[in-house]
């Protein structure tokens, strides 16, 4: 049974979700009423996923979620947030988030996307037969790991990054069209889609910037190129 972390500051939402997830989605829910309880409970204890509200006291989502993301760099989160200005979205993104849900929403669509975010997580770890790992100029990248290494460095990656490098690698020289990366990564190529995977690149960029080797460039109209010389 998968096991979701859920901190949600409203008690009656917060135990309608737990109820609905663990009746619905089979899931093992723990309920946080804050960010500071949230990051305590998350210290103690091992999650598959994360849903963190952003408007909490104490400590807002955001912070909690930079401050998982020091412990563990890998973790699902989705933000759930009353907010819906792009600069919020793009922040969530910004932060390591994997998705974000606008409130008022309704459970069966949150269920949808904890089902989505966990099924791409055990697809990632179930494909041997799929190339997993990569050299990028003086990189090694490692999707299944999650990590790319340089020397005796190593830098972990959120699944959201690690798939997008991967598609870069698999087209290497050669053009991915924002189409095909946004179908396969996100399922939807809308444009809060859109602008949340260009913050994803603008990260990978500064993954890769210590090789002049490697440079992933955008190609006008069509999508992104990774290019190593």
């Amino acid at each position: 049974m998968k096991k979701i972390l859920l901190v949600e500051d409203d008690p009656n939402l917060g135990l309608l979700l737990q109820d609905y997830l663990e009746l619905k989605g089979k899931y093992k829910v723990v309920l946080a009423k804050d960010g500071e309880e949230g990051l305590e409970i998350f210290t103690k204890e091992n999650f598959d996923l994360c849903i963190l509200d952003v408007m909490m006291p104490k400590k807002d989502g955001f912070s909690l979620g930079k401050d998982i993301r020091k412990i563990n760099p890998v973790v699902p989160i989705i933000f759930a947030t009353a907010k819906t200005m792009i600069e919020d979205k793009s922040e969530a993104f910004n932060l390591g988030g994997d998705d974000y849900i606008t409130k008022p929403f309704r459970i069966e669509e949150l269920l949808l996307r904890i089902n989505a975010l966990l099924k791409r997580v055990s697809n990632n770890e179930s494909k041997p037969e799929e190339q997993d790992k990569f050299q990028i100029g003086d990189y090694q990248f490692d999707y299944k790991g999650q990590i790319i290494r340089k020397d005796d460095n190593q830098q972990k990656v959120s699944t959201k990054e690690a798939e997008l490098l991967r598609l870069l690698c698999l087209k290497k020289n050669n053009v991915l069209t924002r189409e095909e990366a946004l179908i396969s990564i996100w399922h939807d190529d809308n444009y809060f889609n859109g602008r949340s995977m260009d913050v994803f690149l603008s990260k990978l960029r500064k993954y890769l910037k210590d090789d002049p080797k490697v440079e992933i460039i955008n190609v006008h109209g069509k999508g992104y190129k990774l290019i190593v010389n």
